[in-house]
């Protein structure tokens, strides 16, 4: 008897995490991987592929199962899979999040935006869209992304074995502390409730083919003339936003006292000044905002204020670019 959804093309049922160092898509591969093998007795294959391995850095996260009575022998990464689990939605702009899906795949997104905004942003045409609220699920509940966006996974794995993930959960957080396993039950339980769905139907015709192999952005065929690298890590160019784990700091300007402790603690020189002249007629540096192209959401800056004129909010979409305060010289 079969226990993985059937696929003509391929032996073995693929899962593929985009996520961002930090956020604990390896662990959450590790923990579904090992829900399949120790539950039902699959076979099944877990690794994780980074780039600089440092927190805020893409990071993918490759699942496999195979039926128990078929050898799996690959260990690759996955290039088609049946399911992709996007953590965050910076990845959007700078990673192909959604390559070599098919038309009959699934893609769990951890968003607050509806439907259409997130099928326009990752170009789908077909397939089935999951939409998850990951990240407000662990703040309330004071936990991490990765076990809320589990919750949702297992909703979608739904050949899994509930009980054995719980008691995996269980074994997983109590080596760290007894306190965090039954908050991160009930952010992976609620990740499972919460989780929605909505099928878009393919467009008559020829079933589109979303299968890209990506290849090298600076390879011998693909480097810009004179080995030119536009988007070094020091460039003023750079867009930190995908370094963000879902917070940014905000300024009241009312409570500010432009005392610049925010300047001198924040790593990537985010805070916009300008001269002007106080109540007295004296010239002074007053900050004028934050440009949040370099801010990566390490909150420095609010833990130092003394006013509160900064304080820590959830990042909403485009909430960024329409409170950027972009640097004079730019």
């Amino acid at each position: 008897m079969s226990i993985l959804p059937t696929n003509k093309k391929k032996d073995c049922y693929e899962i593929r995490l985009e996520s961002i160092g930090g956020l604990g898509a390896n662990l959450a591969g590790k923990m579904l991987a090992e829900s399949g093998v120790l539950g039902l007795g699959l076979n099944g294959s877990h690794f994780s592929s980074y780039g600089s391995e440092k927190k805020g850095s893409p990071v993918k996260s490759n699942i496999r199962f195979s039926e128990p009575d078929k050898d799996l022998r690959d260990h690759s990464p996955i290039e088609q899979p049946d399911v992709i689990g996007i953590f965050h939605e910076a990845l959007y702009t700078t990673v192909p999040v959604v390559s070599g899906l098919g038309p009959d795949g699934i893609v769990l997104v951890n968003s607050t935006r509806d439907f259409a905004e997130i099928r326009a942003a990752l170009g789908l045409t077909s397939g089935t869209l999951a939409v998850v609220d990951a990240l407000g699920i662990a703040v309330e509940e004071n936990t991490k992304v990765n076990t809320s966006m589990l919750g949702a996974l297992f909703r979608i794995c739904s050949f899994l074995d509930l009980w054995s993930m719980q008691q995996i959960i269980r074994d997983t957080f109590a080596k760290k502390s007894q306190k965090l396993v039954e908050s991160n039950l009930r952010t992976f339980n609620r990740g499972y409730e919460e989780v929605r769905f909505q099928t878009i139907e393919a467009p008559a015709g020829e079933l589109p083919d979303l299968y890209r192999r990506s290849l090298p952005l600076l390879g011998y065929e693909t480097q810009p003339i004179g080995g030119v690298i536009p988007t070094q890590g020091n460039s003023f160019t750079k867009d930190l936003s995908g370094s963000r784990e879902g917070f940014i700091p905000a300024w009241n300007k009312e409570a500010c006292i432009h005392c610049a402790n925010c300047d001198t603690v924040c790593p990537d020189a985010c805070f916009v000044w300008d001269a002007a002249e106080d109540k007295k007629g004296r010239r002074q540096m007053f900050l004028q905002g934050i440009d949040y192209q370099y801010c990566k959401g390490c909150l420095k800056c609010v833990s130092i204020c003394p006013t509160d004129a900064l304080v820590s909010r959830k990042e909403e979409a485009g909430y960024a670019d329409s409170n950027r305060v972009a640097h004079y010289f730019l």
